[in-house]
């Protein structure tokens, strides 16, 4: 039996469906309330529960003998900041404990955002120092904190691996990452402005596929970062344009007035109780232009990510296809409201 925490996510139903293809028996950890149809019909059993509470994660861990811990609070908005840390810190405790007292393997999903950050420009590998005194955001943080606790219990004799992705987009993106909107504006023609920087962006199935490969041949306490390669915001806008044919943003706006805007824009939608496409975290992130090695994890667990064109063009007919649809339920209800 497989655990997998966060499975109804964006990286946790693209893994559950690879595992489904390959036959394996599932269980998922879900919270209450959540949506599990990005998960409905795939033959995972499903237990409600709360990573935060002890007894949850213990209810779930029966009869498992690997567990995928990918729950965590994704968000670059700083009100987040106590729910982000009870989480992704005390969350993967209590999956670590009890992971611990079953004797069971782990495949830890943390971040690039837990590496210290060097100068900007920098290439980081797995070398790179883990310490959350030198990161940026509570997101970021949360994630070094827990992965230090991975590394530490590992020397004690837990069976952990530890996977770092960088920026994560792709195809099945149900509840709209930070990067899921930018490809909705993007499409809805509502992109018009952007910032210049660059960022390592790799498919969600890469990633999907790089934790089952993490859970046959990583080393336990060791860290394996999953990337792709660096590609200038410009660039990325112009595959976007490529693939979707809508006309990408001409406006770049520079890093100074960049920081202003996104300043002002966060606050607007902390007024309207929405997630900002761009925070100062976001402009900060897109604009140390670091690099990432994934090297490691190409030679140690045959990881090979896919061309970056392929991912955008499967994302934009992916997120094309579910607009599609929103408008069709929408005409729909119209449609009923009127009768």
């Amino acid at each position: 039996m497989i655990l997998v925490t966060g499975a109804t996510g964006h990286l946790g139903n693209v893994l559950v469906r690879k595992l489904a293809r390959m036959g394996m028996k599932m269980r998922a950890l879900v919270l209450p309330g959540d949506d599990v149809s990005p998960i409905a019909d795939l033959g995972i059993e499903v237990v409600y529960g709360d990573v935060r509470n002890e007894d949850d994660v213990a209810n779930a861990m029966k009869g498992v003998e690997l567990v995928f811990h990918l729950a965590a609070v994704i968000s670059i908005t700083p009100w987040k900041k106590r729910l982000v840390y009870e989480v992704n810190v005390k969350g993967s405790e209590n999956v670590l404990k009890a992971v611990k007292r079953s004797s069971v393997r782990m495949v830890y999903v943390s971040s690039v955002h837990a590496f210290a950050e060097p100068e900007a420009g920098a290439v980081i590998d797995e070398n790179t120092p883990i310490d959350p005194d030198m990161t940026t955001g509570s997101y970021g943080k949360s994630k070094a904190i827990a992965t230090l606790k991975m590394i530490e219990a590992a020397k004690q004799g837990a069976d952990v691996t530890i996977i770092c992705p960088t920026g994560i987009i792709g195809p099945y993106d149900y509840k709209g990452s930070e990067m899921g909107r930018v490809f909705t504006k993007f499409l809805r023609g509502k992109l018009k402005v952007f910032i210049d920087g660059s960022f390592d962006f790799v498919d969600v199935r890469d990633v999907a596929e790089g934790l089952i490969k993490a859970a046959e041949h990583g080393k336990p306490g060791d860290i394996y970062i999953l990337g792709n390669r660096s590609i200038t915001i410009r660039k990325l806008m112009q595959l976007l344009e490529e693939a979707s044919g809508v006309p990408a943003p001409h406006v770049y706006l520079p890093t100074y007035l960049a920081w202003l805007v996104s300043g002002i824009n966060t606050a607007f939608t902390v007024l309207r109780l929405e997630e900002p496409v761009f925070t100062p975290y976001a402009i900060h992130t897109l604009t140390r232009n670091y690099a990432f090695s994934h090297e490691k994890a190409k030679r140690e667990l045959g990881y090979n990510p896919r061309p970056l064109e392929e991912t955008v063009k499967d994302t934009i007919e992916w997120f094309r296809l579910q607009l599609a649809f929103k408008n069709l339920n929408t005409l729909r209800a119209t449609s009923l409201r009127n009768r």
